[in-house]
């Protein structure tokens, strides 16, 4: 049976209005009308979906369009920085948000801390293009300030779907509060780094942050190890070469 035009649209903006929310699937349960009426078969609706990644990643990209979910696109936020890389990485490096570099470019890990991330990923014997790079949210927020939790709740679905796009074997948290965002806990970086936690089925590791290693230089050698142990588990050589 054809579908009146407006009943198909408002069925449309439910779906994306459930979509925001990280809601894909919605299921039908049969029920029988009258008695002598057939069981209606069970009916699947769901945005569109891909099995190639970067197919995934470029519905995902549209369904977030010029996105005005929530307060950042108000605060001189310039576009949305949605993630770059290897759409089959086996190792995905999550960030907390975008930059003044970044907001300028549309790209993740650009500026200063960027070239630090080139320079870690090269020191693991791989090349940017190699992995995928994302950000907690994809809007700067204004002066560089912390990501807010409902900023956070309102951009993570988007996120999710990025990684289930993407299945990295690993996940690299970059910071704390890509840490803490990610794995809904509290605990302070000493606790989180040098250990792994399944994430979504997927193993995750934390490790400092771009940013705080141009702060203070001397935890670059304990990034180095967290890095030396992802690559242990993702059957990388392991180079004597550290981070510069």
């Amino acid at each position: 049976m054809p579908i009146n035009p407006a009943l198909k649209r408002a069925l449309h903006d439910r779906v994306r209005f459930y979509n925001d929310l990280g809601i894909y699937d919605f299921y039908a349960q049969p029920t029988t009308i009258l008695k002598e009426a057939p069981m209606p078969v069970e009916l699947a609706v769901s945005t569109p979906t891909s099995n190639d990644p970067a197919d995934a990643l470029r519905l995902i990209r549209e369904d977030i369009g010029d996105c005005t979910r929530c307060k950042l696109h108000l605060q001189g936020r310039k576009q949305i920085v949605f993630g770059v890389g290897n759409p089959n990485a086996d190792l995905m490096f999550i960030g907390e948000a975008p930059g003044a570099d970044e907001d300028m470019k549309g790209e993740p890990f650009v500026g200063r801390a960027g070239q630090l991330l080139t320079n870690m990923i090269k020191a693991m014997g791989l090349q940017r293009e190699d992995v995928y790079i994302a950000n907690i949210i994809k809007c700067r927020p204004p002066g560089n300030r912390t990501p807010e939790r409902d900023e956070c709740d309102t951009c993570s679905p988007f996120l999710m779907r990025q990684i289930d796009a993407v299945k990295p074997k690993v996940i690299v948290a970059l910071g704390a509060i890509a840490a803490k965002t990610l794995l809904a806990v509290s605990a302070p970086m000493s606790e989180l780094r040098g250990r792994w936690f399944d994430f979504r089925g997927t193993k995750l590791a934390v490790t400092y942050h771009p940013a705080f290693l141009l702060r203070d230089p001397r935890q670059k050698k304990e990034t180095w190890k967290d890095l030396q142990m992802v690559m242990k588990d993702l059957g990388l050589p392991l180079p004597t070469k550290n981070i510069e």
